[in-house]
């Protein structure tokens, strides 16, 4: 008589538990590191913001600057900062004054706002 190989189905299920515990750790640490990711974005995004807004106050010699006037593609930021949680920078950086310590903007998908101190 010919013996038959496989797996047996208490063998199958202990892997799928295994599996699905490995899944349960897993994702939630994927998602932490996903959202330290999307916050790192946002805070480098806002440090060109800042680098640009100075930099056009020491060649204008003026004190605020529109958005406009730091975004373009013959401007300080050459492209708009790639969003990652539907944050709006044109709006929440309409104008930038000198002087400013740190910039703040919010970002719904994080549910928080994202600060960059200079």
């Amino acid at each position: 008589m010919q013996k038959k190989m496989g797996f047996t189905l208490v063998e199958i299920m202990i892997v799928v538990v295994i599996i699905g515990l490995l899944a349960i750790m897993a994702i939630p640490a994927f998602n932490r590191v996903r959202q330290s990711t999307q916050e790192n974005i946002v805070v480098n995004n806002l440090r060109q913001v800042a680098n640009a807004a100075d930099q056009y106050f020491v060649q204008q010699g003026v004190t605020s600057a529109a958005w406009t006037d730091l975004v373009g593609t013959d401007k300080f930021i050459k492209t708009t900062p790639r969003q990652v949680g539907n944050e709006d920078y044109a709006t929440t950086f309409a104008t930038v004054n000198q002087g400013f310590t740190q910039l703040v903007i919010s970002v719904p998908s994080l549910n928080k706002n994202v600060v960059y101190n200079q």
